[in-house]
């Protein structure tokens, strides 16, 4: 199984398995990031330039051959148990889903380690899914997958109905009248 820099499991033994698209990859197929960050590796984007932009590995395609792949989680859902967040504004709760990481970038786009692999693999690669925080600390601190059929911990169902009665008692419409007769 994958482990992070500290030695923790990230509960999976390929991350590009688990690997949703590319976060630079538009909805015309086109790769954001030569488009956007020409500078950051000239050779890359003076390819893809010449190519119109297009991404070289295309929707579904192999991941790994990408220098630039990244793809982060939009942390709605925990990809283990299905929990869904609920987020109310101006609330400094701690989040009910957080992002964890199964494959680290590094500062570099990985061109130290790029020297080293095998032609196949351009990673290292920033990969992470949404984890609740119940799953993410299965996860680090026992053998759990993140692909294991599992059901939502009771505390975080109780934790995430708990903001939802909150959330529908806060956009509960009162009158005027009603707000400031209730404080005498």
């Amino acid at each position: 199984m994958e482990r992070t820099p500290d030695g923790t499991p990230v509960g999976v033994d390929d991350p590009y398995a688990v690997a949703g698209v590319c976060d630079h990859l538009t909805d015309e197929g086109r790769c954001r990031f030569a488009l956007t960050r020409s500078g950051d590796d000239p050779e890359f984007a003076a390819a893809r330039r010449a190519d119109g932009y297009a991404c070289h590995v295309g929707p579904g395609g192999a991941w790994r051959k990408c220098p630039h792949y990244r793809s982060t989680t939009d942390g709605r859902e925990c990809h283990r148990c299905g929990l869904e967040e609920v987020r109310i504004a101006h609330d400094d709760a701690r989040p009910l889903v957080e992002e964890h990481h199964l494959s680290y970038g590094s500062a570099d786009g990985g061109a130290a380690e790029r020297e080293t692999t095998e032609s196949d693999d351009a990673g290292p690669h920033e990969i992470t899914v949404a984890l609740c925080r119940w799953c993410h600390t299965k996860v680090h601190k026992s053998f759990a997958r993140i692909d294991d059929d599992a059901s939502p911990d009771p505390e975080a169902i109780a934790a995430r109905e708990g903001r939802r009665s909150r959330e529908k008692s806060e956009s509960a419409f009162e009158t005027a009248s009603e707000r400031f007769d209730a404080g005498e």
